[in-house]
């Protein structure tokens, strides 16, 4: 099971990189447990500069706009 945070305000590029997530999951057939992360602290101390940010497995892969489906496939195919 992969561990994956999404880190944001809850914007809607933040509710749209967690449905994305669940969605390439989905079609991958990789099991994912995802946690919204929208404590301000939290965010800048996992490092993230620009939201959303994405980390997978403890390691930030993503930071700043909407990530690609393919960079999402990437990341849980790992």
């Amino acid at each position: 099971m992969k561990d994956v945070k999404v880190y944001g305000p809850g914007c809607k590029r933040c509710q749209a990189t967690e449905t994305m997530v669940r969605e390439v999951a989905a079609e991958l057939g990789v099991d994912v447990r995802v946690e919204k992360v929208t404590d301000i602290v939290a965010i800048a101390k996992a490092g993230v500069m620009s939201t959303p940010g994405v980390s997978v497995d403890g390691r930030l892969v993503h930071s700043g706009g909407l990530p690609d489906r393919s960079r999402v496939a990437g990341w849980l195919a790992a």
